[in-house]
């Protein structure tokens, strides 16, 4: 495996922290809170309002403003990825980070969520970007609290092995915890990217006061039958859910299959 080599001890560590709910939300802080315990040099550079959606998008045709709060800590009007960004190319210049950690997102981040996700995305940035990142989420369900005490109790126990051990470059790590208070639990456990059934998001025609039409995108998730190795039974099973992901896209076993293809109509 290729390396990028950690800092010898967590406390040598850089961490730029990001996320797609907002510089103020209650998984940010509580992920700041948690990564102060083993280093002080931590900077947060995050929107300045809710991301959530945001996917992988830069701002191409707006400019992105900064807004410093204090030394360490920057507003951006601007999407995820524009923060990882801004924080590697601006804010962290001359000194730039060792590990990008997104989140804690408020909200479930497995299967095809990711390709939405603007907490994943920040994460796939700082990968491209030639950094150790990692995307944590903490499921929860609508109408209800997240069990918050649920990421403090285990983030450190998933965030200090993948410091330290060997890392692949192109690649990024997404950690979901599972809606479940900390002492139910059931353990650790490394996943695949699930996959649900199509048309989870559908657009819900509603009306305005004057009859004109608008939409809200509204989802219910379909799982159809679920993996039993993937981030979605990991959820059933009441597990922490650690997700390698690479960068590379490509679809080699249907590449190769296309290339019989092709070779064959030649």
């Amino acid at each position: 495996m290729s390396r990028l080599a950690p800092p010898a001890s967590l406390a040598e560590h850089r961490v730029l922290l990001v996320n797609d709910d907002g510089i103020h939300a209650p998984g940010l802080i509580l992920l700041e809170d948690l990564v102060r315990e083993f280093t002080e040099d931590v900077w947060v550079v995050a929107p300045d309002e809710e991301k959530s959606g945001a996917s992988h998008s830069l701002s191409l045709t707006n400019p992105l403003r900064i807004r410093e709060i204090d030394s360490r800590h920057f507003a951006v009007k601007g999407t995820p990825t524009d923060c990882t960004l801004l924080a590697v190319h601006e804010v962290m210049r001359e000194t730039p980070p060792t590990v990008v950690l997104s989140g804690i997102n408020r909200g479930a981040n497995l299967a095809e969520d990711v390709t939405y996700s603007g907490t994943a995305a920040a994460a796939m940035e700082g990968a491209l970007l030639g950094f150790r990142s990692i995307a944590f989420s903490q499921v929860f369900t609508l109408g209800r609290e997240p069990h918050w005490e649920t990421s403090r109790a285990f983030l450190r126990r998933v965030l200090e092995p993948l410091l330290r051990c060997d890392w692949m470059p192109g690649s990024f790590v997404n950690v979901n915890f599972p809606d479940v208070p900390p002492e139910n639990v059931a353990g650790i456990r490394v996943t695949q990217q699930g996959w649900r059934l199509p048309g989870s998001f559908r657009p819900e025609k509603r009306l305005d006061g004057r009859k004109v039409p608008y939409y809200w995108i509204t989802f219910a998730h379909k799982l159809g039958e679920v993996d039993p190795a993937s981030d979605l039974q990991a959820m059933r099973d009441k597990m922490v859910s650690v997700t390698p992901m690479q960068l590379d896209l490509t679809a080699h076993g249907f590449r190769h299959y296309l290339d019989t293809q092709f070779r064959e109509g030649a």
